[in-house]
């Protein structure tokens, strides 16, 4: 069983008076394959598998820097408002308004990844065991995090909200 973390670069009307019911039906619907196939092209989308945690870690090694961000490391995985329903089966979502995305867009591009992985990168490799190419696992990470910057970047730019689901 797979677990992702699937973002969503919306205008904030779209998801003003939102619950958690109506951003499950929402975000349901962009999960839909050609949905998200093409809102990952169009660059409103963007998703992780299961590596998302270990993003947010990466992330965190940027409150250790003095680029006085405080706190904006937060933003790009876990950040935002939480909506969440007991009583539902679907995992909590997250909603970062516009304000938020500009954050985590100014951290993504000041924080250069190898800033990040200078700090958490030993931490990173040894959760994967032994037997992993160390190489392959930075470039992995380095993936995720020019992939988030893209996305932050397109969606600050456009003044966009981004809603995070994060789905089995």
């Amino acid at each position: 069983m797979s677990f992702h973390m699937h973002l969503r670069a919306v205008q904030e009307s779209t998801i003003e008076g939102s619950d958690h019911a109506r951003l499950v039906d929402f975000m349901a619907a962009a999960w839909d394959w050609d949905v998200r196939r093409a809102e990952h092209s169009s660059g409103v989308a963007y998703s992780i598998e299961k590596d998302f945690a270990s993003v947010n870690d990466l992330c965190a090694a940027g409150a250790a820097l003095p680029e006085g961000f405080d706190g904006a490391w937060e933003l790009p995985v876990f950040g935002g408002r939480v909506f969440h329903d007991p009583a539902s089966p679907e995992a909590p979502f997250a909603v970062l308004d516009p304000a938020g995305t500009v954050c985590a867009a100014a951290f993504l591009t000041a924080v250069p990844f190898d800033t990040l992985w200078d700090v958490a990168g030993a931490k990173l490799r040894d959760g994967f065991g032994p037997g992993w190419d160390a190489d392959e696992i930075k470039g992995t990470y380095a993936g995720y995090h020019t992939g988030l910057r893209i996305f932050y970047e397109r969606a600050a730019a456009s003044g966009h909200a981004v809603v995070k689901a994060f789905w089995y």
